[in-house]
């Protein structure tokens, strides 16, 4: 079997999250297969990710913090984006769009339509 640059064997998955209020740095690297320098530098690149720091400096995680990680890891190291380019993507992603209403709005009406 192949692996990765990563060192992870190549279509490995990740293991799934626990059922926990906060992660530690050291965590979540096990979690997301990411060193904990490399966190450390994603903080300062990617504005969503920003975990609570407490005693000493020592940063801890929330659940929705990991699956961000996850989402860059996959951009960056499997889909191939750029820094910048996950970025972009992930404040796509995350910024509220006036798509999502007209999409309700089509939705609504075709529901009226097949009710009536």
């Amino acid at each position: 079997m192949e692996k990765n640059g990563n060192g992870m064997i190549a279509g490995e998955s990740l293991p799934p999250i626990p059922a926990k209020r906060y992660f530690t740095i050291g965590e979540v690297g096990e979690l997301c297969d990411v060193k904990p320098h490399v966190l450390r530098y994603w903080e300062q690149e990617f504005n969503q990710l920003k975990p609570q720091k407490r005693r000493g400096n020592r940063r801890y995680y929330q659940h929705h913090e990991v699956v961000l990680i996850r989402r860059i890891r996959e951009l960056l190291y499997e889909e191939g984006f750029t820094i910048s380019g996950a970025r972009t993507r992930l404040g796509e992603v995350s910024a509220p769009s006036n798509g999502d209403a007209s999409i309700r709005d089509e939705l609504e009406a075709v529901l009226r339509i097949l009710s009536s």
